[in-house]
């Protein structure tokens, strides 16, 4: 189910520019400890929008893509137009739409099989429908991100989280998606979003995170119709 919300995005668009306000009044901050200031607020805000859905590299993502303003809102309608196109096409895929852009998560056992990293054939069948999406919206990056729960060692589990967010890009890039495009990490166990002291809370934790954010071209573009 796509999670967004127009009050929510007012909300965080409110609070972006009520922190900036309020750093741009301290004279004494360095332009870099301004911006630190105003990412930390909106990072904050939008973090508890998403809540405990996905890990902070993923929201982090969303918060360093952003531009805001007009520009901010011809970005997010197309984006809102991508994501119910997505959801509808993959229906067990969590679609979270939020800010200006896209976070699609798909619980690791949807794609591999346990402490593997080939991808399962529906799972080919998904990111092969995301890649045509990809495909017809050009302009944008994509972050793939791994993650796992706490079983086994730190260093086994980023390895396997890197090699499944790897599976996940080589996929879409033989679908037609430029490597260019799609980016890759591994968090192994270090951003958990459930409690990894149960069976259905490491089952939540163990997911890949692909983030769709605009690009430099999507940007200067959404910046002229603006």
């Amino acid at each position: 189910m796509i999670s967004t919300s127009k009050f929510k995005i007012a909300t965080f668009s409110i609070a972006l520019a009520i922190s900036a306000m309020a750093f741009q009044g301290c004279d004494s901050l360095t332009k870099t400890q301004k911006g630190a200031g105003i990412g930390a607020a909106a990072g904050g805000v939008l973090g508890a929008i998403i809540g405990k859905k996905a890990g902070n590299t993923a929201v982090g993502a969303l918060i360093g893509a952003a531009v805001g303003g007009t520009a901010g809102g011809f970005i997010g309608k197309r984006m809102d137009k991508q994501a119910a196109e997505i959801q509808n096409a993959i229906p067990n895929a969590e679609v979270i739409r939020e800010g200006e852009g896209i976070i699609v998560k798909f619980d690791s056992g949807i794609l591999f099989d346990f402490d593997s990293s080939n991808l399962k054939d529906p799972a080919k069948n998904n990111i092969k429908t995301l890649a045509t999406s990809l495909n017809q919206y050009p302009g944008t990056d994509i972050k793939v991100i791994g993650h796992t729960d706490n079983k086994g060692t730190e260093a086994y589990n980023i390895s396997l989280s890197e090699r499944r967010a790897a599976a996940v890009k080589a996929y879409a890039v033989a679908q037609g998606v430029p490597s260019a495009r799609l980016i890759t990490v591994g968090k192994g166990f270090s951003e958990p979003i459930a409690d990894n002291s149960t069976d259905e809370g490491r089952a939540a934790n163990r997911r890949v995170e692909i983030v769709i954010v605009a690009n430099d071209q999507l940007k200067a573009e959404a910046k002229k119709q603006g």
